[in-house]
């Protein structure tokens, strides 16, 4: 009789409305950064794949953009990368926050996936965030709006429950060929990630002041003689105030924000990292096809 282990592997899309915490969840679940995180909607553009190796099975787990009603181009570029990758994988992740109301927008992701054939787990995330008494009545909400395969609440904050997630994503993944090698976190090549660092931290710090209008462009990453790397990469905005609010007086925020990205990357890469961050404007980029296509939307 072969006691021999079944291998199983496959890609799990993690979808769901912006700020319910998909990129947290699965910044946990890799066990390292690849994905930025912000209190402000739209943080993710791309669709990110995070690799986890188990002794038993490899998931490729597919970060969408937040589903919501598109504004401009780089909207519409979103939703359409989101509703194409339901069809693409094994199974589907629908992060939800249990704190919060269900809507007109979370109605929306249901009758979207109402034709997919791909089974749908309910992940009920911030479970921490919570008396236990409030959740079931949001679970059953959501059960009665939709047929979900298996429903598994988690707190992504703190790691709670991320097992029996796995566990559970594991029995909808067939047997399989590793698609990665082990030591793989991300697919994504270095300089979109550093790129995506950089964006985090000038969201985080502007704040309220600069919406979405921040686009890092990486122009140069070299190997210096020391082995320490050298980084050149520009925020771009779409106003000339935001390059200001970007800068900061006296190029406080600025350095802040390169010096922020820099403990970051240089725990991504693992060597030192001399970062020359500069500012510079690109009017309207959001509604540029070109433009949008040149940075990978």
């Amino acid at each position: 009789m072969d006691n021999q282990v079944k291998f199983v592997s496959g890609f799990a899309a993690v979808i769901g409305r912006p700020n319910v915490g998909k990129s947290t969840l699965m910044n946990q679940l890799i066990g390292q950064k690849i994905a930025i995180m912000s209190d402000k909607p739209q943080t993710t553009r791309n669709k990110i794949s995070g690799v986890l190796t188990l002794p038993d099975a490899q998931i490729v787990f597919i970060d969408t953009p937040g589903i919501h009603k598109p504004k401009h181009k780089l909207g519409e570029y979103m939703l359409k990368t989101t509703e194409t990758t339901f069809k693409e994988v094994d199974v589907i992740l629908l992060v939800m926050d249990v704190t919060a109301e269900m809507g007109q927008g979370e109605h929306y992701i249901l009758e979207s996936l109402k034709n997919i054939k791909t089974p749908v787990i309910l992940v009920v995330n911030k479970i921490d965030q919570t008396k236990k008494e409030n959740i079931l009545p949001v679970i059953e909400q959501y059960r009665n709006a939709f047929d979900f395969s298996a429903v598994v609440p988690v707190s992504a904050l703190n790691g709670l429950n991320l097992e029996q997630l796995i566990t559970e994503v594991k029995n909808y993944l067939s047997e399989g060929p590793k698609y990665y090698p082990d030591d793989t976190i991300t697919d994504q090549p270095e300089r979109f990630i550093v790129a995506e660092l950089i964006r985090e931290k000038a969201i985080h710090l502007t704040q309220e002041e600069i919406p979405h209008s921040l686009l890092v462009d990486i122009e140069e990453i070299t190997e210096r003689n020391d082995e320490n790397m050298f980084i050149r990469a520009v925020i771009y905005v779409e106003r000339d105030s935001q390059k200001g609010i970007v800068i900061g007086a006296s190029g406080k925020l600025l350095k802040e924000i390169g010096q922020r990205a820099r403990f970051d990357i240089e725990a991504l890469l693992g060597t030192k990292v001399y970062l020359d961050l500069w500012v510079k404007v690109k009017k309207d980029w959001r509604n540029k096809e070109g433009l949008l296509r040149n940075h990978g939307f």
